[in-house]
């Protein structure tokens, strides 16, 4: 649903992550996961600590300096707002992408105030987590499509200070009509059934959508189509 349609940057060496959770197992299947994105696309990851508190993630950042910190919002000792917090503090920031059970609307908004580069719901991880990474190690925010319409509507990104977005980007009727469903979260098979077209021809419309946007994954062009007033939240 949130794959990517065009090609990421490449990293040249692996990238360093550390993974912050209280639950052993979930941090296991996470590390397998992640082993699993090094052996099937080109990206590579480095586990270089697991912390379950917030001491220990605290002193393992400082420690190892990783590039990226997959972190959840409840620890053993802490929370994750804290963390992100004492990282703000240090000369060296890694990019945090938060990984939580929570979806309520509150643990977004605090997580993303305190600094966090993005936020995936533990459920959709085996489908957008690899597009996440490569999102916020791009220093882009990464949200869902439906939390990234409320997430704007509240610190008031859309329409009353947007910028002039219908002036520069140009979009025919059908991509609008595609983008405002993209929007909504739909997937590309929901779109197809919408606006009756195949999902090839939904396929074909958003990479063109993309490219006007100068945007690279769904996410992206929802926060852009929010920002410059594109489609109405």
């Amino acid at each position: 649903m949130y794959s990517l349609l065009s090609t990421a940057p490449q990293l040249t060496h692996p990238v360093s992550t550390l993974l912050v959770d209280d639950c052993p197992g979930f941090r296991q299947g996470l590390k397998s996961l992640l082993d699993f994105h090094s052996s099937t696309s080109s990206w590579q990851f480095q586990v270089v600590g697991q912390a379950a508190s917030l001491q220990q993630a605290i002193d393992l950042a400082l420690q190892q300096s990783p590039m990226l910190i997959l972190l959840d919002m409840e620890l053993a000792q802490g929370n994750g707002v804290e963390v992100l917090q004492k990282l703000q503090s240090q000369t060296k920031v890694s990019k945090v992408l938060v990984l939580s059970g929570h979806q309520e609307e509150e643990w977004v908004f605090r997580a993303m105030q305190a600094g966090a580069k993005g936020y995936v719901f533990k459920h959709h991880l085996s489908s957008q987590l690899l597009e996440a990474i490569q999102v916020v190690l791009q220093n882009q925010i990464y949200l869902p499509p439906e939390v990234a319409t409320r997430f704007f509507q509240l610190f008031h990104f859309s329409a009353g200070r947007s910028m002039a977005g219908t002036d520069t980007v140009h979009l025919t009727e059908r991509e609008r009509e595609v983008l405002y469903w993209l929007v909504q979260g739909a997937s590309n098979e929901v779109i197809s059934q919408q606006l009756n077209i195949t999902v090839g021809t939904v396929k074909a419309y958003l990479t063109t959508i993309f490219e006007k946007l100068n945007v690279n994954s769904r996410t992206q062009a929802a926060l852009q189509a929010l920002k410059l007033g594109l489609v109405a939240a």
